[in-house]
């Protein structure tokens, strides 16, 4: 055995796919013993290190990857040892990416995978162009969505021609209880996660009079809570919104729910629900979390060597009733806010609200951004006409949500900056004015 933890025939599996051509193989595939040298210097980037993340990880570290980093900003768990192999008891509490690369490097002592205990967010461009391509094994529409839009942000043209060689590849992969999808997206050139939103399933909302008043179900009484009395109560202050991921707000959710359970006899407000509640956690499957992790890492190492053709563009996988697979391509919306060229333009009556532009951005199946702040230029100078996030300039701005839009000085053909946290970078609205628009 070498020094690097490898023996003679440890890549013959790898060897035999790189070596040698076929009748499947891209026409730009070149058979060569160099291969698997260009495959190990590749740098990918695992996003997420969960269900899906410790399965990619092992997928990619057996394909001869050697160079990855892992980003997850998620402690251990109970409740994730059950599929979540690369953890064991000892590690609840300790950061996912650490523990497992530790896990994979120890195992694969020639793979270096580099651990990022970190939001997405925390890093800039700089870290995601120094990646060849990015996998995802995410529970969150709003971090694919972040990821998307930072690698769209990294594209370049010249005279309006993107230039192919700023393209990073998305692999992602998402489950859903006994089913699941991967996707392969080349920003710039086929559909990204922004082009098509609709896909992803609508979230469960109960009836408001029903968790007011006639619970029936422990979900209910964590709406309650969630919904009603935080916003009542501000326990941790007056501009502090829920954050599923820490751990002093969930066990306050917990603690009041258990109350309100209690008062109606109901049983079965546990921690962990109460987690999922909040995060909107649908129960994963180890099994249909190995499938999906298999088809993303497969289709990074098609992405890495050319050796196949890769996935055109979209694959659901559905188990619930015996094994169900369907691919389709799904097609690029051209005038995507995130990756066409097209200019983005808002059509509003002149009387209408500031509060409606939020609305719309809001409700738009096209946008569905979360809570999208608002600037404009003023006779050459910034104005903030909305912002949230900084609650001493939310306060002071939110009396413009009554005005109209003639109120606030805008006028036709005027361009309005959204900001939003499902997107990296802020995006450049044409506003259209008129008195019969819809």
């Amino acid at each position: 055995m070498s020094s690097d933890g490898s023996w003679p025939d440890r890549w013959n599996h790898i060897r035999k796919m790189l070596e040698r051509g076929g009748p499947l193989a891209h026409p730009e595939f070149e058979a060569s013993t160099k291969n698997l040298d260009g495959l190990q210097m590749l740098r990918i980037l695992v996003v997420g290190a969960g269900g899906l993340g410790c399965e990619l990880l092992k997928d990619l570290a057996l394909m001869g990857f050697r160079n990855i980093d892992v980003i997850d900003m998620d402690t251990i768990d109970l409740s994730n040892l059950n599929r979540q192999f690369l953890f064991r008891e000892k590690d609840i509490g300790k950061p996912k990416a650490d523990v497992a690369a530790e896990f994979i490097n120890t195992r694969i002592p020639a793979c270096k995978v580099t651990p990022h205990f970190k939001k997405i967010q925390d890093y800039d461009e700089s870290f995601y162009q120094s990646f060849h391509i990015v996998v995802c094994g995410l529970d969150s529409i709003l971090a694919r969505r972040w990821i998307n839009g930072m690698l769209v942000s990294l594209l370049t043209y010249e005279d309006g021609k993107l230039d192919q060689t700023s393209i990073i590849p998305l692999v992602d992969g998402g489950t859903e209880g006994f089913k699941g999808n991967a996707r392969v997206i080349l920003p710039g050139l086929t559909a990204c996660v922004e082009c098509t939103l609709d896909l992803y399933p609508p979230q469960v909302n109960f009836p408001l009079c029903t968790i007011a008043h006639t619970p029936r179900l422990p979900e209910h009484c964590i709406e309650y809570i969630k919904v009603l009395l935080w916003p009542q109560e501000k326990p941790f202050g007056e501009d502090v919104s829920i954050d599923g991921d820490n751990p002093d707000h969930l066990k306050w959710i917990f603690k009041k729910s258990q109350e309100r359970a209690q008062k109606y006899k109901i049983t079965g407000v546990t921690y962990r629900l109460t987690q999922g509640v909040i995060k909107r956690i649908i129960p994963a499957v180890a099994s249909t979390n190995a499938v999906i992790a298999a088809a993303c890492a497969t289709e990074v190492f098609k992405l890495a060597t050319n050796c196949c053709h890769t996935l055109n563009n979209y694959v659901n996988f559905n188990d619930t009733e015996g094994i169900y697979t369907y691919t389709f391509e799904a097609e690029r919306n051209e005038k995507c806010p995130c990756c066409s060229q097209i200019p983005q333009v808002l059509s509003f009556k002149e009387d209408a609200k500031l509060q409606d532009v939020i609305d719309y951005l809001q409700e738009n199946a096209s946008y569905q951004y979360k809570s999208p702040s608002i600037t404009t230029y003023i006779n050459d100078k910034q104005k903030t006409l909305y912002m949230t996030g900084i609650p001493s300039i939310e306060e002071g701005t939110k009396g413009n949500l009554k005005k109209s839009l003639c109120e606030l000085g805008l006028l036709p053909g005027q361009q309005l900056i959204i900001a939003d946290s499902t997107t990296p970078n802020s995006v450049v609205f044409k506003l259209n004015l008129g008195s019969e628009m819809d």
